[in-house]
């Protein structure tokens, strides 16, 4: 039962241990009073007197018991909860590294709202149980079990009668826990797709105004929404019947003890000072079984909660060792490649070669396949089958941390920490002296719009980068990429964002950056890629054609119409309604 829970708690396991021995001694000094009671009951039941200094002694140590259960339970829980906080800094961290081991692109599809779900919220959830439910749960049982060893050395007859109720309640629990273990998995799949059905709401939130889709957005907040409670209160229905038997029946240790009790103290059977005792042990011991009973069973949620967790980022790892980069030059080399995303393949064994020193671009219609065979050149996932070298390495066979000092990859939609600009930049060389860091941005054309922001390069980014545009974002981490001077640079459609007046300048940087270096382009303009060494048409996946542009213009036909497109594109233009053509 607790075997999940206690991989995690790592050192702080005896931590936890410890405040289950606080709190089972603070229950202890918690139950002391009713036997303190009785001293003082017993005198009048055997007809004795009981001097006045021993009263106050035995009121005095019901006092200090109380004062004892308060600084012992306060201890306890003071010890869980730190306990219960470095459990879940070690379940974070331990997903974390799970994390890490993911393919990128796994992660890019998880998003993420779901991830913050993951690594706030569900973990945050944990705390309760871990705080609360294992250390409580353990020390609520032990002072029962202790009691009625206890009774049975007193009265065993009498003990027998205080335990007829359990049968009873445990039986009612029983019932309300396997109506809610039956129900618990739609119940937390439920409450996932409202988390992300809000986050998804949020997001979209400008979408759905400009277009006017508030009324099929809301209704799909609405529907999820609505969905969670009734789950909730129709399983909420089922248990509190059973709740309520339960929680009514087993505080009543004394439902039988009192009535047939008494027969047995009038029939010879039990002494009236022994029921007295039981009763005494029986009230004392009720309140904690229940509680024990309630806490043990959230333990299997602790169990679930972080098997749910892990199954979340259970997918297979990144295929890497700790190799360096050992490869004899920087050319590539795409063996045979296939790729599949879950059941669907999108690459049917490609194959193409890529001398050191040129310039491949990789063209073809949306969904043919080309930012995929980039995402695997880089590793962001593991090739179905085939394999993609660098210098004759397999990309497999050496670390991240060696691919990545290889290859600058510039995507379409650069992240910008809400740092400076100048720190944003350096990250592409965590080592560069502000000088080269000004230089890269200069190089990158970014100027500019540093000499109108207040501070410069000095600039806070914002979340997300939000403080600069499209464009001047790229140009951002075209400089990060001019820093670190890989000797391998992938630019997905770097200059998507940019405008006629300003994408001349970005290819002069961008021409600048890939001097000496091997290249690939992923381009959508094939007026910008006319010039490449090397020209690969890939279509639904497959590789149609390699070649220079003139050869494939007399001989591919997939990129003859793919050309074509590209020229009726350059002729379009906006008329007015009713305007001479």
């Amino acid at each position: 039962m607790f075997k999940k829970v206690l991989e995690y708690t790592g050192a702080y396991r005896k931590t936890t241990y410890g405040s289950a021995a606080l709190m089972f001694l603070g229950l202890i000094a918690n139950v002391l009073p009713f036997f303190l009671a009785y001293q003082i009951i017993k005198p009048l039941l055997i007809k004795e007197s009981l001097a006045w200094q021993t009263s106050l002694w035995l009121v005095a140590g019901i006092a200090l018991c109380g004062v004892l259960h308060a600084v012992l339970y306060i201890k306890g829980l003071d010890l869980s909860h730190k306990s219960a906080y470095n459990t879940l800094k070690n379940l974070r961290i331990s997903l974390q590294g799970k994390l890490e081991s993911q393919p990128l692109g796994t992660i890019q599809t998880k998003g993420s709202g779901a991830l913050k779900k993951l690594f706030v919220d569900d973990i945050d959830e944990i705390e309760l149980l871990l705080a609360h439910a294992l250390p409580e749960g353990l020390a609520n049982l032990a002072v029962p079990i202790l009691i009625y060893a206890g009774m049975f050395v007193v009265d065993w007859k009498l003990a027998l009668l205080s335990l007829c109720a359990l049968p009873l309640g445990i039986t009612c629990m029983a019932v309300m826990y396997g109506i809610g273990m039956k129900e618990m998995k739609k119940w937390y799949a439920a409450g996932k797709k409202m988390n992300d059905t809000i986050v998804e709401y949020v997001n979209g939130m400008e979408v759905v105004k400009i277009f006017g889709r508030d009324g099929d957005s809301y209704r799909r907040f609405e529907e999820d929404v609505r969905a969670y409670r009734d789950l909730t209160l129709a399983w909420y229905k089922a248990c509190w019947p059973w709740m309520a038997l339960y929680t009514s029946i087993l505080p009543c240790v004394a439902l039988f003890t009192l009535p047939l009790g008494t027969l047995f103290v009038l029939n010879g059977f039990s002494s009236l000072p022994d029921l007295v005792l039981i009763l005494c042990m029986a009230f004392s011991v009720g309140p904690l079984f229940l509680k024990a009973l309630t806490f043990m069973s959230t333990i299997p949620q602790i169990n679930h909660k972080i098997g749910e967790l892990e199954k979340t980022l259970n997918s297979e790892p990144l295929a890497q060792n700790d190799g360096s980069f050992t490869g004899k030059d920087h050319s590539i080399e795409f063996e045979d490649v296939c790729f599949a995303y879950e059941e669907a393949e999108v690459l049917h064994g490609v194959s193409l070669k890529a001398a050191e020193g040129c310039l491949v671009a990789f063209v073809g219609e949306s969904g043919s396949g080309k930012s995929t065979l980039a995402k695997l050149l880089v590793h962001f996932y593991d090739v179905s089958s085939g394999s993609i070298r660098i210098g004759g390495q397999d990309v497999r066979d050496m670390s991240l941390e060696a691919l990545n000092d290889e290859i600058s990859f510039v995507a379409q939609e650069q992240f910008l920490f809400n740092i400076t600009l100048l720190e944003n930049i350096r990250l592409g060389r965590p080592g560069a002296t502000d000088a080269e860091v000004l230089a890269a941005a200069e190089k990158a054309q970014c100027g500019e719009f540093l000499e109108r922001l207040e501070q410069g390069i000095s600039t806070l980014a914002g979340d997300g980068g939000k403080q600069l545009s499209g464009g001047e974002r790229q140009r951002i981490s075209l400089a990060r990429a001019i820093l670190k001077d890989a000797p391998i640079i992938v630019l997905d459609e770097a200059t998507a964002f940019m405008d006629p007046e300003n994408e001349e300048k970005m290819n002069d940087a961008i021409a600048e950056l890939i001097v000496d270096k091997t290249v690939i382009v992923i381009a959508h303009r094939l007026p910008s890629i006319i010039d490449a060494d090397l020209i690969a048409v890939l279509d639904k996946g497959n590789l149609a054609a390699a070649g220079r542009h003139a050869e494939l213009l007399s001989g591919c036909a997939t990129y003859q119409k793919l050309w074509q497109a590209a020229e009726s594109s350059t002729a379009w233009s906006v008329s007015v309604k009713g305007e001479a053509d």
